[in-house]
């Protein structure tokens, strides 16, 4: 066993211990252990000895972000394989409450902290003959204990950033032993593939690209949901700005007022809370701009007016009615999804806060997407891109063609795990 092995064995029980005694002092960690208290026993109710053995696939994703990417990786591994049973673990309560109820998912379950018993006891009672973990979120005794049980590992639409903590010592050494659990590493890029092999020496990386692609375009050909806002937007260039907070809705709301009469505004806040859409009523009316919500669309929308959307789950196709794209985040801790609007060929713009997410960042380089950090840039940015046609479609073309040329991850992850699998014809 390797030293850094012996020394994360060493000191996680008691950090654990630490972390638990903080907990009457964090709602956060109080509530990480609340909702793994009789994790096992009600895990053992599920997985009682009495059933039949199947193929099982594990999947973990921290949260629901990382859901969304493996969520087509699910819907084609129970399309080929229906009697394959697949396992869907969440780090965080947001994307366990949000899809515990996946019904393409044969169990919905916390991951346990990562001790070694309760790695051991989780495989005892799951038996997964393959474990897929999305992107990142790596537990070292739950890999070791599944690796030592004969299960297949895969990391997919792993990412490794230029400058990341992995690369740095000591650190690398823990996540040098993490990686080579992997007996495949699923790149977003060729960039990733390659500090992949640079960094750890792995010749287990191979790009696949990222399935959110692939559903993100699944999503993209029904707009049903938002069709009939289409006649409520009048033949005339429209912004939607997607997951916004307070910062972005102070750059955005005064930059659009001087176009109010030509183009039009739907603001989709990340937070639909009543408060959160009467700030947003108050500022609109603060620059002299009407504002309607969804909610009262039937009340019409007048021809000036913004549209602000007081419902959750609609995003993605709201996308489907704009020319041009502001993607809220880029003034908090990162930028929100840059490739929904992207599938919809759309210009992209948003703040600086964007080097968690790859993508963003590459559609940067690609010249699909433009970043600011003053209003007047944003002025500048928005009055290019309402002016001038000709720009938008470049852009928006250049962000479609990123998006297509990364489709494909779901067929080639599926088929990987499915190579994986022995003794069923599916």
């Amino acid at each position: 066993m390797q030293p850094v092995v012996i020394l994360y064995k060493t000191l996680f029980p008691p950090l654990l211990a630490l972390a638990k005694a903080a907990s009457l002092f964090s709602p956060k960690l109080r509530q990480f252990f609340a909702v793994r208290k009789s994790l096992m026993q009600r895990l053992e109710q599920q997985l009682g000895s009495g059933q039949a053995k199947q193929f099982t696939i594990w999947i973990h994703a921290a949260s629901a972000g990382e859901f969304e990417q493996a969520r087509p990786v699910i819907t084609e591994l129970k399309q080929r394989c229906p009697e394959c049973r697949i396992a869907v673990s969440f780090q965080s309560v947001s994307g366990y409450s949000l899809r515990k109820d996946y019904p393409d998912a044969d169990l919905v379950f916390y991951h346990p902290a990562d001790t070694a018993r309760n790695a051991k006891k989780l495989i005892t009672l799951l038996k997964p003959d393959a474990v897929m973990v999305m992107r990142y979120d790596l537990w070292l005794n739950h890999l070791l204990e599944a690796s030592r049980h004969g299960a297949r590992l895969l990391l997919a639409a792993a990412v490794l950033h230029e400058h990341s903590s992995y690369t740095r010592m000591p650190v690398k050494l823990l996540y040098q032993a993490i990686f080579s659990l992997f007996h495949s590493i699923s790149t977003v890029s060729e960039d990733d593939r390659k500090r992949f092999e640079t960094a750890f020496g792995l010749g287990t990386a191979k790009v696949s690209g990222d399935p959110r692609c692939d559903q993100v375009l699944a999503r993209s050909r029904n707009s049903s949901a938002v069709e009939h806002l289409r006649q409520w937007l009048p033949n005339r260039t429209t912004i939607v700005a997607g997951s916004t907070w307070e910062p972005d809705e102070e750059r955005i709301i005064p930059v659009f007022a001087p176009h109010k009469e030509s183009a039009c505004l739907v603001i989709a806040p990340h937070d639909v809370s009543g408060a959160r859409i009467a700030s947003i009523e108050q500022l609109l009316a603060r620059h002299g701009i009407d504002s309607r919500r969804l909610s009262q669309i039937n009340e019409g929308l007048p021809a000036s007016a913004v549209l602000i959307i007081d419902t959750i789950g609609i995003l993605v196709e709201l996308y489907s009615l704009a020319s041009i794209a502001y993607v809220g985040g880029g003034f908090g801790i990162n930028v929100h999804n840059t490739l929904e609007p992207a599938v919809y060929g759309l210009p992209l713009i948003y703040g600086p806060n964007h080097r968690k997410s790859p993508e963003a960042e590459e559609l940067l380089q690609e010249g699909a997407a433009t970043t600011f950090n003053t209003t007047s840039e944003l002025a500048s940015i928005l009055d290019d891109l309402l002016t001038n046609g000709d720009l938008r479609q470049q852009r928006g073309t250049l962000a479609a063609t990123y998006v297509r040329n990364r489709l494909g991850a779901t067929r080639d992850i599926t088929r990987e795990l499915l190579g994986w699998k022995q003794g069923l014809t599916c």
